[in-house]
């Protein structure tokens, strides 16, 4: 019994002794062997695995509380540089876990570490390239490979408590040009219950809060490893704009120059069967946000004060994102066009690259994602366009717009509002609804106040003017559709142009300007093409035109000049359509009403200038259009020169077409020395006085013009001589004394025909070159000209320029008496003009007939063989009348035919003239002596 005792306590004493030794043991292992081991085996792991030179101050180890800790580990890779550093490393494996096969950690502290991670130019990282340059791939032993009845279960791990505090990294990018450094500090992380199995207990929690200067990054939730899932919320906060630069430098092509981005989001992931990724409540901030469009930009072409998304939301298994409310406050943007067209947004966009591979198959489900909508607020656009000769310079101001909800339904309609002001004056807005796909956009538009000198050089490319002053107002609705091809819309509403004043470059006169000019209603078609307005009320509108000294009108400098052709552009001519046929465009004008209109023209090509006004211009035009048939009327009344009334009527057929349009003006009571530089000029005579009415009946078809002109002068007087080398080179006097009547009028019909489409061909000059002509036919055939004015009892032009009498007497026949009683009468309807008469005799008839009279006297025979001895002597001169005998008779003659028209026919004594008598009077048929006439003026 004792003996069994015995044993029992030398088994117990052996046992405890056994225990002791084991416990020593483990103690040695545990307190000095493993730190020994693991300072010496870690520095060689790493050089032999990664490259690193690493060292430990110093490795502690409590076997009995499963506690390891190490403190001063620094790694240098192979550019001696620092890679990981830390102040000390603890770790606590929990005893009871192991126990169920569990590698549990109690606790895992990391203090203060900083590692840095080098981003290489191939997108590589520096881990990655020490691992293979220390582990060649010739160099590694081929893998094991499990046979199938071996288990691969993986080996379970958790961690209670992981945690790094005041953490750093140093990250540094070499992918481009400029290397960019980022030092996060400081950087702490906890990790709690994660483990590497599933469970159906709470999920791990873990939390990320990490700093780069003022820029701060927020990461918590929860964290599963099998399967992966997550779920939490990742906040991103004051990002510098230098930051997002370095990032999206790659993509984005414009410059950030300063700004701070905020960004916040829930998200939810899970990395099963498949993988799945949703987030919500996602939100982006952005404050003092400039951005240009290169780095040689002086100024930034957007800048922003607040940009605020809220509502996102983004499903990867459902391909679907939504996002709230867009919202821009204070965005600023501006943009060029250069002066080749080359639009400064649109040029710093990298070049695209057709896709040469071939075409990716589409997802099953097509990808959704709506947008709630988008708010713009106190916002302008600026735009510099060098393209027109002077640049343009336009803004808007006080921007503010709302769109409706977006989506990927593109055949929904949105709702959008746009209101905004211009600093040159005047302001926009639009409302209404727009729908992508197809097309579709409707608007109710208005503009008032609008200044349009602001948008004068974009006028200036294909019109030398100025706009020195008008404003622009509209409101209307806008409706466009392309469902069709073409386009289809069209524009109804009223429009109104106020205070418009435009004027030709380096000129101080207006060329055209009006109190107003409004439009209502206005119908515009877009295809077909078609406008149609109402009415056009056109108030106290004023023109200048100008005759240049080279004889080209001012209005003629207003189309530029083709700099091919050194021509001037011109619109193509008109294309006569036919009745059956509608032109490309059509217009019509319900009716233009014209509110005391002026026009004032100068002709600066004569010495002096002319000028005059024609003003209180009010009437209508109706009916005005280019398709046939069309009747319009013709209304208007004014005045010429401040006191000549003037009426024009008439109907007006279609524009453009063979329609005939059949005009009439009337004109009274214009002082005819208003038009003295033009009288100087073609008649080479001033006018000093009179007045003139004018009748024209023009008719146009097509541009032929068959005009009728009565021109009526009543008491015209003319001046002094004006040298000129186009003046008509005859006695216009005399013209125009044969013209006017016994009131002082001259009336007379001109009618004018031509072509209108003929540059060379101009109305005015032709009917004052006809009025000249008729002057310079008057001078140049008196007698012609006075039986086209008077009744000369059926006597002709060539008759009433002379007498005649019966050889050898002062006796006429009754015919020529009877001739003059027509040219008494002609001559006291023209008192201007002048008789002269010359006497005259024709010796051989007039001296055989005295002959015979004085052999009478005298007894002897005057018949049979005795006359024709007498009368051949007195051919051969030896027989002779006494000297004064033919001039005598001669004279006589002359005294003769005044004493007839003063006493008899009472023509005034001073309007006849005696002149030398003629010894060669012509006969007539009848053997009668022809006493000739000339008609002379005062």
């Amino acid at each position: 019994m004792s003996e069994e005792k015995a044993k029992r306590s030398r088994w117990l004493r052996n046992t405890l002794v056994g225990v002791a030794v084991l416990l020593v043991l483990y103690a040695l292992a545990g307190f000095l062997i493993l730190p020994w081991w693991l300072q010496k085996t870690v520095p060689e792991q790493l050089d032999q695995t990664m490259g690193w030179q690493a060292s430990v101050e110093d490795i502690s180890a409590n076997p009995f509380a499963l506690t390891l800790e190490a403190r001063g580990f620094e790694a240098v890779d192979g550019t001696d540089e620092p890679v990981v550093t830390f102040d000390r490393l603890m770790v606590n494996l929990s005893f009871f876990q192991l126990l169920t096969g569990v590698v549990g950690f109690q606790n895992i502290y990391l203090e203060a570490p900083d590692v840095r991670v080098d981003l290489l130019e191939d997108y590589s990282v520096n881990f990655a390239r020490d691992w293979r340059e220390a582990n060649p791939p010739g160099d590694q032993p081929e893998p094991e490979t499990a046979g199938p009845e071996e288990s691969s279960e993986p080996l379970k791990l958790y961690f209670s408590q992981l945690a790094i505090d005041g953490g750093s990294i140093r990250f540094r990018d070499f992918t481009q040009d400029d290397v960019a450094e980022f030092h996060i500090t400081p950087l702490d992380l906890s990790v709690s219950d994660l483990a590497t199995w599933p469970r159906d207990e709470d999920d791990s929690r873990y939390s990320l809060v990490a700093a780069v200067d003022d820029q701060s990054i927020e990461w918590f939730g929860s964290l599963e490893l099998a399967p992966l899932s997550s779920e939490g919320r990742v906040e991103l906060s004051d990002i510098r704009y230098d930051t997002l630069a370095h990032f999206l430098a790659p993509v984005l092509p414009w410059q950030l120059r300063s700004g701070t981005v905020s960004v916040e989001s829930r998200y939810r992931l899970f990395a099963g069967d498949t993988l799945s990724l949703d987030t919500a409540e996602g939100r982006l901030i952005a404050n003092d946000v400039a951005m240009a469009l290169s780095a040689d930009s002086e100024e930034p072409a957007l800048s922003l004060g607040d940009l605020e998304i809220a509502g996102v939301g983004f499903d990867l298994a459902n391909r679907e994102a939504t996002v709230g409310m867009v919202s821009f406050d204070q965005l600023s943007v501006a943009a060029h066009r250069n002066a080749g067209g080359e639009i400064d947004w649109l040029a710093s966009l990298p070049e695209t690259k057709a896709d040469s591979g071939a075409e990716q198959s589409q997802a099953s489900t097509p990808f959704r994602w709506s947008i709630q909508g988008l708010e713009l607020n106190n916002s302008r656009l600026q735009w510099r366009d060098d393209v027109p000769p002077t640049p343009a310079n336009i803004e808007l101001t006080e921007l503010s717009a709302s769109i409706g909800g977006l989506s990927h339904r593109l055949d929904e309609p949105v709702s959008y509002r746009l209101s905004s002001a211009l600093a040159s004056g005047g302001r926009l807005s639009a409302n209404g609804q727009l729908t992508p796909r197809p097309f579709n956009f409707e608007a109710a538009l208005s503009g008032s106040d609008i200044a349009l000198a602001a948008f004068e050089p974009y006028i200036r490319m294909n019109a030398n003017l100025e706009v020195v002053d008008g404003t622009l107002g509209f409101d209307g609705n806008l409706d466009l559709d392309d469902q069709t091809d073409p386009m289809t819309g069209t524009f109804s509403g009223t429009a109104e142009v106020a205070g418009l004043n435009l004027r030709l470059p380096d000129e101080s006169q207006s060329l055209l300007s009006w109190e107003s000019m409004r439009l209502a209603p206005i119908e515009f078609n877009v295809n077909p093409a078609r406008l149609e307005i109402g009415t056009v009320v056109l108030a106290q509108p004023e023109a200048n035109i100008v005759r240049l000294a080279e004889g080209q009108h001012n209005v003629q400098t207003i189309a530029k000049t083709n700099p091919d052709s050194g021509e001037s552009a011109s619109a193509p001519e008109p294309t006569d359509t036919g009745s059956d046929e509608q032109p490309p465009f059509i217009f019509r004008i319900g009716e233009l009403q014209l509110q005391e209109a002026a026009l004032a023209y100068t002709d600066r090509t004569l010495e002096p200038p002319f000028n005059t006004t024609f003003d209180a211009l009010s009437g209508s035009i109706s009916g005005i259009s280019n398709v046939p048939p069309q009747q319009g009327q013709v209304n208007l009344q004014g005045q010429l020169a401040g006191v000549a009334p003037v009426e024009f009527t008439g109907t007006l057929g279609a524009l453009g077409t063979e329609d005939t349009s059949n005009l009439k003006l009337t004109m009274q009571n214009l002082s005819l020395p208003v038009l003295s530089p033009y009288f100087g000029r073609y008649v080479g005579y001033a006018v000093d006085s009179g007045k003139m009415e004018l009748n024209l009946d023009y008719s146009i078809t097509g541009t032929q013009l068959d005009a009728s002109n009565t021109v009526i002068l009543d008491q015209m007087k003319l001046g002094q001589n004006v040298a000129s080398d186009q003046a008509v080179n005859a006695p216009v006097k005399l013209g125009l004394a044969l013209l006017t009547d016994r009131q002082g009028v001259i009336e007379v019909d001109l009618p004018v025909s031509g072509d209108l489409a003929d540059p060379q061909f101009s109305v005015g000059q032709v009917v004052m070159r006809a009025f000249v002509n008729l002057l310079a036919k008057a001078a140049a055939s008196p007698f012609t000209m006075l039986g086209s004015v008077a009744d000369l009892a059926g006597f002709s032009s060539e008759e009433l320029g002379h007498v005649a009498f019966e050889p050898g007497t002062t006796v006429m026949p009754e015919q020529e008496a009877a001739k003059l009683a027509a040219l008494a009468s002609a001559l006291q309807e023209r008192p201007e003009l002048l008789l002269n008469v010359r006497g005259a005799v024709a010796p051989e008839a007039d001296g055989l007939a005295l002959l015979k009279e004085r052999m009478a006297a005298r007894g002897e025979e005057t018949s049979g063989e005795a006359w024709e001895q007498a009368r051949q002597a007195y051919l051969a001169g030896e027989r002779q009348l006494p000297p004064e005998a033919l001039g005598k008779l001669a004279s006589q003659r002359a005294l003769e035919v005044r004493r007839i028209l003063e006493d008899t026919h009472g023509v005034a004594g001073e309007q006849l003239f005696l002149l030398d008598a003629s010894r060669q009077a012509e006969l007539t048929d009848n053997g009668q002596v022809i006493v000739p006439f000339t008609l002379d003026v005062r």
